[in-house]
């Protein structure tokens, strides 16, 4: 009787793990492609131009040598936001800055999303693993919860430590009722909440009521 329970909560967690492993490969392969169809081109030609300069020992004139810096530039700055993708800078000292930084690159690319943050100042000293772990959770969360919105949607994020126990609470309010069932019947939310308790021992839920959804993440 014990093994026939304990089947159905085993092929859950495995099929959440599949889920997050297939997530995971897929971020990689992006990530790959970034590098070979950006950095990699951008190598190649500040390479070639390097070689017109050796072979040529041209005098450059002002635009050039700005042209050339502002390649530099950004070849520094893409691997810069590259090497915080794989890993924030931040998060082995402070955990807050690395959640502010996951928010960066979304803001930027949405400007119809309206972040709040309130996170503390300081932070408790803990694993890496689990740090990265839950700032992955939360990347995957938002992906799935604000993939395909172009309106404008407030998003609420708040971290607290209550005794020895971190709390991360997401609330999202969507701005119409389409939005909201779009993102809110999805396999994919148990298989966030499954995955999460999984790796970090902790627990995860989520409630929905009429156009928001609000995300509690312990550990």
């Amino acid at each position: 009787m014990t093994i026939v329970k304990f089947l159905p909560s085993y092929q859950r967690i495995q099929q959440a793990l599949q889920w997050w492993s297939s997530r995971q490969s897929t971020k990689l392969f992006v990530e790959a492609e970034k590098i070979r169809d950006d950095l990699l081109q951008e190598t190649f030609t500040i390479r070639r131009h390097l070689d017109v300069l050796t072979s040529n020992n041209l005098n450059l004139s002002n635009h050039q040598t700005q042209d050339y810096l502002r390649q530099i530039d950004n070849f520094h700055h893409s691997l810069v936001q590259l090497s915080n993708r794989l890993f924030p800078e931040s998060l082995p000292d402070s955990f807050p800055l690395a959640i502010q930084c996951l928010i960066e690159p979304w803001l930027v690319v949405n400007p119809h999303l309206y972040f709040h943050l309130d996170l503390p100042v300081y932070w408790r000293q803990e694993q890496a693993f689990h740090s990265l772990t839950v700032l992955s959770i939360l990347d995957e969360l938002l992906t799935i919860n604000l993939s395909n919105i172009i309106t404008s949607i407030t998003i609420y994020i708040s971290l607290k430590q209550q005794k020895n126990q971190g709390q991360l609470k997401i609330q999202i309010n969507y701005p119409d009722i389409t939005s909201f069932m779009c993102h809110t019947n999805s396999t994919e939310l148990k298989y966030i909440c499954d995955t999460f308790q999984f790796l970090t021992s902790g627990r995860c839920f989520y409630r929905v009521s009429h156009c928001q959804i609000i995300w509690h993440l312990s550990w």
